[in-house]
Order: C-alpha cells, then structure tokens, then sequence
C-alpha cells in the first residue's frame, strides 16, 4: 500500500502528546519537579510512541529525520507547563488531549505498518503499542504505576478498537485518510466514554481453590475446630 505519513499529522500527534504529558506532570506537586523535569516528561511522552512504532517497525525513528519534532515537542511541552493553571481549571482537558494523543499515536502507527506490508494483525498490534507508548513512558519517569495496566483506564481497549477499525476499513477499499480518521474517532470515542461511565475490564483476583474431599471438622461457639 504505497502511502507516507504526511509530516503535519505525526507533528500534531507528538505536540499534542507534549503537551498532555506536560499538563499531567506539573499537576504532581509532591513530585517537586522543576521546570526541565515537566519539559522532558512532556517532550518524552510526545516522542514515545513514536519512536516505540519505529523500532518495532525496524526503520530510523522518525523524530530523528526531521529537524521539526524536537522543536515543536518542546514548544508543546513548554506552552503545558506554562499555562497548566489555566488548562486544570477546564478539568476534563487533560483526558481530552490524552484520548486524541492515543487515536492518532494508533491511527498513525497501524497506517505505518500496513503501508510498509504487515498483516493484519500485526498492525494492530503495532498500532495500539504506538498509541500507549508515550503514556508508559510518562508513567515510568514519573514512577507511577502504568495507567495502562490500572482497572478502568481502557487504554489499551481503546486503541486496539481504534486500530482495529482502520484495517477493515482499509480492507474493504475505503480512502487511508478516511479510514485514519474513523480510527482517531472511534479511539477517542471509546475512551472518553470509559472514563465519564466508568467502564472497565473486570478486575483480576487469585483464585483460591479447596478440595472438596477436605473432611469438614466441627467447630465450637468461638469458631474452632473441635478436635476428635
């Protein structure tokens, strides 16, 4: 599928990664962080998934080709840092930005990799790895457990729902750029839905098992076995 990433639209993806990653970083007051602390979380988040779809995909980081990404990481990560009094006041914003970071990390990467042959299935998967990668990479250098993994964050959900979309729509004939936008959307949609109704995976448990053949013993007033 002959098809290149048009450099405004991976632009788009990393300042608005940059600055999520800066807003949710300068909101962490007991991590005593200084100004350069929130520019690299933020310019980290921006370029994570990026350069995470581009080693899977074997081929030069593109935030290295381009003298744009650098600059416009740190103006991003910069403007969050900023204005971050301003932007917690709108309180859902940094939830808003976080979903469009991931739908177009997502949309993106499995665009990427369908164009350079891979199956289905894998760009799916190269796809949502693309879309979370720049949040684990927030997450680690803030050492906070990965949001990724936390019950009720969908991330993962979401991107996959998104990526997977793009591929059949893509499948069947319909425009990349199209087929792009309906994954940005319904990631987005996913998302955004999850956290306003809480939705999530159920939450994982151990089990605890008891043979059945275990002899029942019986037990006094105060719960303990009677012995025989």
């Amino acid at each position: 599928m002959p098809f290149s990433i048009p450099l405004w639209a991976d632009l788009l993806a990393v300042g608005i990664g940059a600055l999520q990653g800066a807003l949710f970083s300068a909101g962490f007051r007991d991590r005593r962080l200084d100004w350069l602390g929130v520019a690299i979380i933020g310019i980290a988040t921006g370029f994570g998934g990026g350069i995470l779809r581009d080693v899977l995909l074997a081929e030069l980081p593109a935030a290295l080709e381009s003298t744009w990404y650098l600059p416009v990481a740190i103006g991003a990560a910069l403007l969050g840092m900023l204005l971050e009094r301003l932007f917690r006041r709108l309180g859902v914003l940094i939830t808003v930005l976080d979903a469009i970071t991931i739908g177009l990390f997502g949309a993106i990467g499995t665009t990427k990799a369908l164009a350079l042959g891979l199956p289905p299935a894998p760009a799916i998967f190269v796809g949502a790895l693309s879309a979370v990668g720049g949040s684990i990479l927030r997450d680690l250098l803030l050492t906070m457990p990965i949001a990724l993994m936390q019950v009720g964050s969908l991330y993962a959900i979401a991107a996959v729902a998104g990526s997977s979309v793009l591929v059949v729509l893509v499948s069947i004939g319909v425009n990349v750029s199209i087929a792009a936008a309906v994954c940005v959307a319904v990631t987005f949609g996913v998302r955004v839905l999850a956290v306003l109704f809480r939705w999530s995976l159920p939450e994982q448990r151990r089990i605890e098992w008891r043979p059945r053949w275990r002899s029942r013993r019986p037990r006094g007033d105060d719960g303990s076995e009677i012995q025989e």
